[in-house]
């Protein structure tokens, strides 16, 4: 029985088999949902072959759609429709897997569930002692206390995880940089950010080389390329300056401050996730591309614990889909029992 896990964002869809295949693939579900069944018969088509699939998802939320329900139903079928049909699950936000006929009748668990299926396949890593799981992506950040080995989150929904603390709505790429900081320092002096979306926290990781130039990729704030030279433009223009006005070294000036305020915002969300725990985690479980901007969170907290980073225990491009990677093994685990 071979798994292939789909997990099917609002920016990305990310595919694993389990067992050492993964992809990431960029796709705007608020603009693209039209060819989502398309993009998920190609996503199958260039996996290794697979009888059955997981699917989790949070593409639910994309503003496309009416409401989750609405959005759900939408997905599903276009699994169903891309995958030809193929035997799937549904993985639920309580952690059962259901038929996608049982998932239809159950939008509210089946939205934005991934979070739990990552935080379920993490839970090994703890060996039954206390943990906190610390998932850090391109447009959001998961705080999951981990406890007996499983997931301890107060919240379900993803309103509730954002009371609790433990979802910060922040990413490395997709964070409009005047919603993480509203003042940068500009040669010397301080400058209020002007209030548009001119650039994205991409564009500080790119000048501060935490992520690599991807020069194919136009998925920015202008459309112009993925690269620090376009970035420092996107940049110069949150201070209504022009590259005139602004060098490499205001740009990573700006690029820090906009960094350290981000790493600020998380570490206070990590103390108070970490303060309403019964007792203090023994391990911190570090996921996702932007595992750096979790480790300078932490570094303000000066906590003492262990790292354990999935890219240690993955790999790279595993670890890049440690959702969908998750799900395929809970799935093959789940049909073994």
């Amino acid at each position: 029985m071979n798994w292939l896990a789909i997990d099917i964002g609002g920016a990305n869809l990310k595919v694993a088999d389990g067992e050492g295949f993964a992809a990431a693939y960029s796709f705007a579900m608020w603009r693209d949902s039209a060819n989502l069944a398309q993009q998920i018969r190609t996503t199958i088509s260039e996996a290794p072959t697979s009888t059955h699939l997981a699917v989790t998802m949070t593409g639910e939320l994309a503003d496309c759609f009416e409401n989750k329900a609405a959005g759900v139903r939408y997905i599903l079928n276009a699994v169903r429709e891309g995958s030809d049909n193929r035997h799937a699950r549904i993985y639920l936000c309580d952690g059962r897997m259901v038929t996608p006929q049982v998932a239809l009748t159950l939008p509210h668990l089946v939205a934005a569930a991934n979070w739990h299926a990552l935080a379920k396949f993490a839970a090994r890593y703890a060996k039954g002692a206390p943990a906190l799981l610390v998932d850090v992506g391109s447009t959001t950040c998961d705080i999951i206390p981990i406890a007996d080995g499983k997931p301890a989150a107060r919240g379900q929904t993803d309103t509730q995880r954002l009371i609790s603390g433990e979802l910060v709505y922040t990413g490395i790429e997709r964070s409009p940089v005047c919603a993480v900081t509203r003042n940068v320092t500009y040669r010397g002096q301080p400058c209020p950010l002007v209030q548009e979306v001119f650039a994205t926290m991409r564009d500080v990781y790119l000048v501060l080389e935490d992520l690599p130039e991807e020069p194919a990729n136009h998925l920015t704030s202008d459309g112009r390329p993925a690269t620090k030279a376009a970035a420092r433009g996107r940049l110069s223009r949150m201070i209504a300056a022009d590259t005139d006005e602004f060098n490499h070294r205001d740009a990573v000036t700006l690029a820090r401050g906009a960094a350290d305020e981000q790493a600020s915002q998380l570490a206070a969300a990590i103390q108070r996730v970490r303060g309403s725990l019964p007792a203090p985690p023994e391990t911190i479980i570090l996921s996702g591309h932007g595992d750096f901007l979790a480790k300078a969170a932490l570094l303000r907290l000066q906590m003492s614990q262990p790292l354990l980073p999935l890219v240690a225990e993955l790999g790279p491009l595993v670890s890049r889909s440690a959702t969908a990677h998750a799900l395929a093994v809970l799935a093959r685990e789940a049909m073994v029992k």
